[in-house]
């Protein structure tokens, strides 16, 4: 595999794309004035403890209160105001913690330190977690716990090893490590740098919440551009494009400091062509936005995000195959498999999925789908739990969600049909408007009753419901005239009484 990233920028927006083999993997944006909250640690005030939900709204600063539930707290780290009277038990184990009951933890007008694990969503707060985590470039430090773990993606062989190298340069100063994947081949002295510099920040952190008042954030989480380096980069990332000199030089200097191998694979871009017309990126933002994705055999697949999940219908389309019905089914599905592994990743779609593959009556067939669904989903940065299929034959799955997918971050819904997907017919509405003339003229008596509406509606009633339209006007023995409104959506009308 070999992989490219382009990284567009302007004043107002940032935008990162990953390019694996020619194709768009990965997408993510960034704006000035709407920037991401995971990763940000702040010094909250808890204004409402729910017992029955066993959660607490904290506030933080932002316009709504973020969310905290009990498994996401550990007593004995976040109170910088212990409740008067009670006894602090800063030697109680995390686990312990959860337990007990978070209206026994917590208390209003209590100042905690927490950290953003989940962006706001909707009408959705964001979601909290008293256990600070602080991710280097090698490490993640946690300073409330004394854990040395290594990322499972490290072959098990080298995890032992490797974990002890880090526990003896952790040389018993508290807090615990997780080694990152792009750590394995790391020096020692380079480990030791990583774990210098996540101390350091935490200090910062800590000497912050004793001098900044409630609600107030005490660390910032790295920019998307130095999240790239941090995150995105990998051994078969041949180049880093960017196409602006002062991001390019600021870039360059994080990569010396904190990331040095990967200084010599960036490069300014300054050609004429914008940046992402070189792989049709702007045209593929486009594709991940539509509910459609036609696959090259001719099959499709149908994608609808809701609040609750996201749904995958595959369809066979215009493939018919070339030897039988279930050969044609089985080649459909291991291609939806790969497309759909790439549109999660492409429109960064979280929670709770539903995949409705065509239905297959060899058990061999649905294995091996799944089988190449799994081996996809395995180049996800994003952790991604695959339960198989259901007794109804659809596959379940879930896929972390720390952000707003791309269509939350680019749409909003439609003024027409407020997120519907739908509007009523022009027909639906003219027989809406009748009704409502008649529940109007037993009330009133109004000298004359005038219809404004859409044009595609007033059109209607010129034509083909002039006569019910006559009919209404002569039962009420009130005038009915029409005026057309062209900004008026089809589904808003108004009688005005004259």
């Amino acid at each position: 595999m070999q992989q490219d990233i382009l990284i567009n920028w302007s004043p107002q927006e940032t935008r990162v794309a990953v390019v694996e083999n020619g194709a768009v993997q990965e997408l993510q944006v960034e704006r000035t004035l709407e920037r991401g909250l995971v990763g940000n640690v702040y010094l909250g005030k808890v204004v409402r403890v729910l017992p029955g939900m066993q959660s607490a709204f904290i506030d933080i600063g932002l316009d709504r209160a973020a969310f905290l539930h009990v498994a996401d707290l550990m007593s004995s780290i976040a109170i910088r105001h212990p409740e008067p009277g009670a006894q602090a038990d800063p030697a109680a184990p995390g686990g312990a913690a959860v337990l007990r009951p978070i209206e026994k933890q917590l208390f209003e007008g209590q100042a905690m330190m927490v950290q953003v694990l989940k962006d706001p969503m909707g009408t959705k707060g964001a979601r909290l977690t008293a256990q600070v985590s602080i991710a280097g470039r090698l490490l993640v430090f946690l300073p409330q716990d004394n854990h040395i773990g290594v990322s499972q993606k490290i072959p098990p062989r080298q995890r032992e090893e490797l974990r002890r190298r880090v526990q003896l340069l952790a040389n018993d100063m508290g807090g615990g490590f997780i080694l990152r994947t792009n750590g394995e081949d790391a020096s020692d002295a380079e480990l030791a740098d990583d774990i210098a510099y996540l101390r350091k920040t935490w200090a910062g952190i800590r000497q912050a919440s004793l001098e900044k008042p409630a609600a107030s954030i005490l660390h910032e989480d790295l920019s998307l551009l130095q999240r790239v380096l941090r995150d995105i980069v990998l051994e078969a990332t041949q180049t880093i494009r960017i196409d602006s000199r002062e991001q390019f030089d600021s870039l360059r200097a994080f990569a010396a400091e904190f990331m040095p191998a990967t200084v010599q694979r960036l490069q300014l871009y300054s050609g004429e062509r914008p940046i992402f017309d070189l792989c049709n990126i702007d045209e593929e933002i486009v594709k991940a936005l539509d509910r459609r994705v036609d696959l090259k055999s001719g099959g499709y697949l149908v994608i609808d995000q809701t609040e609750a999940l996201t749904t995958v219908d595959v369809n066979t389309g215009g493939f018919v195959g070339t030897r039988n019905f279930d050969e044609t089914i089985y080649k459909t599905n291991l291609e939806a498999a790969q497309a759909i592994a790439r549109q999660l990743r492409l429109r960064n779609l979280g929670g709770i999925v539903i995949v409705d593959f065509i239905d297959m009556s060899k058990a061999s067939h649905r294995d091996a789908v799944l089988a190449e669904f799994k081996k996809q989903l395995g180049r996800d940065r994003i952790k991604t739990t695959v339960n198989g299929f259901s007794a109804l034959g659809l596959l379940e799955m879930t896929r972390k969600r720390t952000r707003e997918s791309l269509a939350q971050q680019l749409c909003e819904p439609c003024t027409a049909c407020r997120g519907k997907g739908v509007v009523k017919t022009a027909r639906s509405v003219t027989y809406d408007i009748l009704r409502e003339i008649l529940r109007e003229a037993r009330q009133f008596s109004p000298k004359e009753f005038r219809v404004v509406a859409s044009p595609q509606v007033i059109e209607l009633f010129l034509d083909e419901e002039s006569q019910h339209l006559a009919s209404l006007s002569d039962f009420i023995g009130k005038p009915i005239s029409l005026q057309a409104e062209a900004v008026m959506p089809q589904e808003q009308y108004d009688i005005v009484l004259l």
